[in-house]
């Protein structure tokens, strides 16, 4: 069972984070803006300094080169990032064919270039990448907030059921209530320095 754990975690005005995230569930995070949400995830993908422990499946993150520690544990940040001039230079060369009906793509989206794609378009893509990495955990930072209430719905669906099957630990930072009454087995509220819970793992 793949456990992602943060002991006494800080960065930035956050500290004393502690948390275990268990392969298969999805704790939620919410707060004010500019209150160390993302800063925060960061941090668990080891980039950007801090104090305190992130562990992987026992394994420390100080004792993994930092690459190889990314491949393991995944962000998706809010604004993706595209380095290609054709989307299908950020995938595997199989990817394509294996492109799932959720996304609504079909499979010459691979021959797009990246300018092409909208905003919402660019999320979902994003999130495919980062599962085709094949992570432990992943780290979400508001994957859809381009997406309009429908298309949300069937990310999260699709989400939700690729991570389970795959047993991935996830910290998913979210503002919508609904949004977290759907996916998470916890929800942590940033208050002040800390987190604080608003209902536990089941």
């Amino acid at each position: 069972m793949t456990d992602l754990l943060l002991e006494n975690l800080s960065v930035g005005t956050l500290s004393h984070v502690s948390l275990a995230v268990s392969g298969g569930q999805v704790f939620c995070l919410s707060g004010p803006s500019g209150c160390g949400k993302s800063r925060l995830l960061r941090a668990v993908a080891d980039l950007e300094p801090h104090g305190g422990r992130v562990s992987l499946s026992g394994t420390d993150q100080q004792n993994v080169p930092a690459h190889q520690w990314r491949r393991r544990v995944v962000m998706v940040p809010a604004d993706s990032q595209w380095w290609f001039d054709e989307v299908g230079g950020h995938f595997p060369a199989d990817t394509g064919a294996r492109l799932p009906s959720a996304l609504g793509f079909s499979a010459d989206v691979m021959g797009w270039p990246v300018s092409r794609l909208s905003s919402g378009e660019r999320q979902r893509l994003a999130l495919w990448r980062a599962l085709a990495l094949q992570p432990e955990a992943l780290l979400l930072d508001e994957p859809t907030a381009n997406l309009d209430t429908t298309t949300t719905e069937i990310i999260e669906s699709w989400l939700l059921e690729e991570i389970r099957r795959r047993q991935i630990a996830v910290l998913w930072v979210a503002h919508d209530s609904g949004q977290i009454h759907r996916v998470a087995n916890a929800h942590y509220r940033v208050h002040g320095t800390e987190l604080e819970v608003i209902h536990g793992s089941d």
